[in-house]
C-alpha cells in the first residue's frame, strides 16, 4: 500500500486557499487509482511516485497543474489507445479550481493508464540521441601558427573537442585580417601556457 507523506500535508497547508481543496482533491485520485503511489517532494513540488515518478501537482499563487512524468508519451498512448489526436492532458496545466479538471473517473484513466504504461517497462522519457559532433577544421593560419610553436601545438592536439571548438570559432569569427591575427597571436600565446581559450573562468 502506498503511504501519504507529511511534507505533502504541510505543503497543502502553506498553499493559496483556493489551491487547497484543489490539491487535496487530486491527491486523492491518485490514490484512488494507484493504491500502491509514494509521496514525496521534489523541486518543492508534490510528487507521486510510482515505479520512478509518477505525476506531480504545483500549486502558484493563481492557479495549479497536474502533469505526468513523461507527458509527451503519455499523450502519445492514450491518443493511440483511444484512436485520438488531441491533446487532453494539456488542459491539466492551468487549473483553478476542481471544476476545472476533467471528470473523476477520466482522471483516474489517465493516472491508471499512466502506472500502467510503467508496470509495461514504457520508457516515459527516453533519452535523445547525441548529436553528431561536426568535424573540427582548423583555419590555414592556425594549422601553420602551431607547426611554428611546439609546446602550443602539444597542448591543442590533447585538448577536448570543446577547447579546440572555441580557439577554431574564435579565430574564424574575426571580421578583420586585423582581428584575426591578433586573435591568432593571443590563441598561440595561452595555448602555449596550456591555457584553454576560457581559461579564465575555470574555477570560478
Amino acid at each position: 500500500m502506498g503511504t501519504k507523506n507529511p511534507k505533502i500535508d504541510a505543503y497543502i497547508v502553506g498553499a493559496a486557499e483556493f489551491a487547497r481543496p484543489l490539491l487535496m482533491h487530486i491527491r486523492k485520485l491518485v490514490h484512488a487509482a494507484c493504491p500502491d503511489v509514494e509521496e514525496d517532494l521534489k523541486w518543492g513540488h508534490p510528487f507521486f511516485v510510482y515505479k520512478g515518478p509518477l505525476c506531480f501537482m504545483p500549486a502558484f499563487k493563481k492557479h495549479c497543474s497536474f502533469g505526468f512524468w513523461g507527458w509527451k508519451v503519455l499523450q502519445a498512448k492514450v491518443n493511440e489507445a483511444a484512436g485520438t489526436k488531441g491533446n487532453c492532458l494539456d488542459k491539466l496545466k492551468l487549473i483553478t479550481s476542481v471544476k476545472d479538471l476533467p471528470a473523476d473517473k477520466v482522471l483516474i484513466g489517465y493516472i491508471k493508464f499512466a502506472a500502467g504504461l510503467k508496470d509495461a517497462g514504457v520508457k516515459m522519457r527516453p533519452r535523445p540521441k547525441p548529436k553528431a559532433r561536426t568535424e573540427l577544421v582548423a583555419p590555414e593560419c592556425l594549422t601553420k601558427a602551431l607547426k611554428k610553436n611546439k609546446a602550443a601545438r602539444e597542448t591543442f592536439e590533447k585538448f577536448s573537442y570543446s577547447h579546440k571548438k572555441e580557439y577554431i570559432q574564435w579565430i574564424n569569427e574575426a571580421k578583420t585580417e586585423e582581428t584575426r591575427n591578433r586573435r591568432l597571436a593571443q590563441a598561440i600565446e595561452k595555448m602555449a601556457e596550456a591555457k584553454p581559450r576560457n581559461w579564465k573562468y575555470l574555477n570560478c
